[in-house]
């Protein structure tokens, strides 16, 4: 009953259709558009999504309580759904939930050392054939730049790189480099080898930083890029450029102050850095629970202006932001077309149930892009305004000149 009453209210565009534990199918929305067929396979799953759709309706796809008929996927039930989820969040016990965890928020993203080394061991500590599995061959797990419709996944990711790098002006080589979240080392390796920097990246995963090492030995350029199991927070040296790509977003917003004024602090005084994170439009909010809870624990995607304010206290100057806006959207769908086509070697190495959450994962982190004010913002920070030219031309230049 109480499941009948939400969807009658979220349900505007397109049209759901329920089969409940039963048999007995209902259906919700305005007969026009996209329809969707899910069936609940017990009576208890209804209640507990009618009370925590946010969390629920993940944990009852993960453990097959739900599942998604007609020949449909979640992608489209989640698509139908979060085409409606405005509606969500203008009911009175979602916005008393909402309120409740606006008050919890510094809790959910408090982020000590130990916390978030274990908080990143969580997820990106997990097996290396995964990630081979639906991943580019350099391992970007971030958001790739798509500089044609055309563009392949590889393509994308080879772009992101080229383009970040053309941000960094990194116009002599030598230049002391620090990648803070340097992932499986794809990008300190891209800009040693394009523009002669030293590098050093920073990670938290042993998983990460074991494989990036690796490559800097295959290479043997270990004498100029190094990748060390380190927090952000422990460093000490100076440096001419510092980058960071998707680790903002597990900084926590307690800690936003702390890391922009450590950035400054490891920046030269004619130094440059860029920040490219998953960011907001529609002001603060809470990380979706049961993404908090199975996928990025301590996470949190910003808002604009909760950026803004950390960084406006340290004195730092933005000298350049640039929004990156359905991006993402298309680097989740290939890596979601890839997670599909390994699925059997995927469940091989773990089950069932791992598969559905990270295909709900993979689905519902589109769909944000697509649907709910996400996107990535980066972000060119720098002490001197005077430390990157006054037009962007010469990142237009920079990136003629380097071609994929």
């Amino acid at each position: 009953m109480l499941l009948e009453l939400l969807l009658k209210q979220l349900m505007k565009k397109g049209t759901l259709n329920v089969i409940d534990h039963r048999g007995k199918l209902k259906t919700f929305g305005n007969n026009q558009g996209p329809s969707v067929t899910i069936r609940l396979h017990n009576r208890s799953v209804s209640r507990k999504i009618a009370l925590n759709p946010r969390l629920a309706v993940g944990e009852a796809y993960m453990d097959g309580s739900l599942t998604v008929e007609d020949g449909g996927s979640i992608y489209d039930f989640l698509d139908l759904t979060g085409s409606n989820l405005h509606v969500l969040d203008e009911l009175t016990i979602v916005r008393i939930r909402n309120w409740l965890s606006g008050w919890t928020r510094p809790l959910q993203q408090h982020n000590p050392l130990g916390v978030a080394r274990k908080n990143v061991a969580h997820h990106y500590d997990l097996s290396d054939d995964l990630f081979d599995l639906f991943l580019d061959s350099d391992r970007q797990y971030s958001c790739g730049y798509f500089d044609s419709q055309n563009s392949t996944l590889e393509q994308a990711q080879k772009a992101k790189k080229r383009h970040l790098a053309s941000k960094l002006i990194l116009d002599k080589p030598g230049l002391k480099t620090l990648d803070i979240g340097s992932g499986w080392g794809g990008l300190g390796i891209y800009l040693h080898q394009e523009t002669g920097a030293n590098v050093t990246g920073l990670t938290l995963s042993k998983e990460q930083q074991k494989y990036a090492e690796k490559r800097t030995q295959d290479l043997q350029i270990q004498g100029d890029v190094r990748f060390l199991l380190q927090d952000y927070r422990r460093e000490t040296n100076l440096y001419d450029r510092i980058v960071s790509v998707g680790m903002f977003e597990h900084v926590g917003i307690k800690h936003y102050g702390e890391f922009f004024n450590k950035v400054g602090s490891l920046l030269k005084d004619d130094g440059v850095a860029v920040i490219h994170t998953i960011a907001r439009w529609d002001g603060p909010s809470v990380t979706n629970p049961w993404l908090r809870k199975y996928i990025f624990p301590g996470g949190y995607c910003p808002s604009m202006s909760e950026i803004f304010s950390a960084i406006e206290k340290t004195g730092l100057k933005v000298l350049d932001t640039e929004m990156l806006r359905l991006h993402y959207a298309d680097t989740l769908r290939h890596w979601s077309r890839n997670f599909a086509y390994n699925r059997n070697k995927i469940k091989e190495i773990y089950d069932e149930r791992f598969c559905k959450m990270w295909e709900f994962y993979l689905a519902g982190s589109e769909i944000a892009f697509r649907r709910q004010d996400h996107m990535i913002a980066q972000l060119q920070i720098a002490w001197d305004q005077e430390a990157a030219p006054l037009t962007r031309d010469y990142m237009v230049e920079w990136e003629k000149n380097h071609q994929i």
